[in-house]
């Protein structure tokens, strides 16, 4: 099954036409209030980690965390001039800078955004005409029926769909049976039950921009809104109002103007992590581990406030 969307989903996406558009306090020098100090706010950090990978993460049922393996290649449709290449650029570039390979000019999308003025009914049409791009019916593939329902249904002003592909990690091949075809055969070379070749690769993303409902947000805000969740499975319904995360652009706009430094460290975690572990909350706790490190040593070395 290939990650690409097929070309008459793309021609249905731009089938709607749209119009341009430090307080003060004590201070102790005892040696051990130091130390004690650095490991609660260590420890803090590890919380903090942890609750927003809990919240966030929204991987099909019994599946650890996807991501892309290589290349990707962003389409915009229904939205015209610099705003449709200044997404494509900008999402482009973040791919880069968490080590992915964007396609070159012409390439065949994986990561699609679409504009449209109703984003519910949009993503309805999409659903209706081609069901089988947004639920292939391979286990592991994608959420449940009642998440693409609710992909239909919602009000959120971006709503976006991934389609992801567990593959056996020594052949690339597709580890889960299709309908219609026969059960693959995965080579099961690792020692013990801890490990897994099985790997779960992004395949492919929709993503549906409201016009109606980003009025008054600028282009690098919904730019890196749709990086963050199409280079990772977001839950649409994660609560992220008390991290400092593009995530929480709708509930205070005014003071999330881009991908913050949290929203990077946890994008370098998840595709620096290595995801070989059997359980689905192992490797969730393999991107804690490396992202809560390296919050650590930001806050280490950040400079002292004047």
């Amino acid at each position: 099954m290939g990650g690409v969307f097929p070309a008459g989903l793309m021609g249905l996406a731009m089938l709607a036409s749209l119009p341009e558009q430090g307080p003060s306090g004590s201070v102790n020098n005892g040696q051990a209030t130091e130390l004690e100090d650095i490991v609660v706010q260590g420890r803090r950090i590890d919380e903090r980690v942890r609750g927003f990978i809990d919240e966030v993460v929204a991987a099909p049922a019994g599946r650890g965390p996807a991501r892309w393996r290589d290349n990707i290649c962003v389409g915009v449709a229904n939205l015209r001039g610099d705003a449709a290449q200044y997404l494509a650029d900008r999402v482009s570039e973040v791919a880069l800078d968490i080590g992915l390979e964007p396609g070159e000019p012409g390439c065949q999308p994986n990561v699609l955004i679409i504009g449209t003025d109703d984003g519910a009914g949009m993503a309805r049409g999409l659903v209706a005409a081609r069901r089988s791009v947004f639920w292939p019916g391979g286990s592991g593939m994608s959420r449940s029926r009642s998440a693409l329902e609710a992909f239909q249904t919602n009000d959120h002003a971006i709503r976006w769909w991934h389609i992801s592909l567990p593959v056996d990690s020594q052949t690339g091949a597709l580890a889960v049976r299709l309908p219609g075809e026969a059960p693959p055969t995965v080579a099961r070379t690792t020692s013990g039950r801890l490990r897994t070749t099985i790997r779960n690769d992004l395949g492919r993303v929709i993503i549906i921009l409201d016009v109606t409902k980003i009025d008054g947000l600028d282009l690098r805000q919904i730019a890196d809104y749709a990086a963050m969740v199409a280079f990772s499975q977001v839950d649409p319904d994660a609560d992220t109002q008390d991290y400092d995360s593009i995530l929480s652009l709708f509930g205070r706009p005014q003071t999330t103007p881009h991908l913050t430094e949290w929203d990077m460290t946890y994008l370098k975690a998840l595709y620096k992590a290595e995801l070989n572990q059997s359980a689905a909350n192992q490797q969730a706790g393999e991107i804690q581990g490396l992202m809560a490190r390296a919050q650590k040593r930001a806050q280490e070395t950040a400079p002292e406030p004047d």
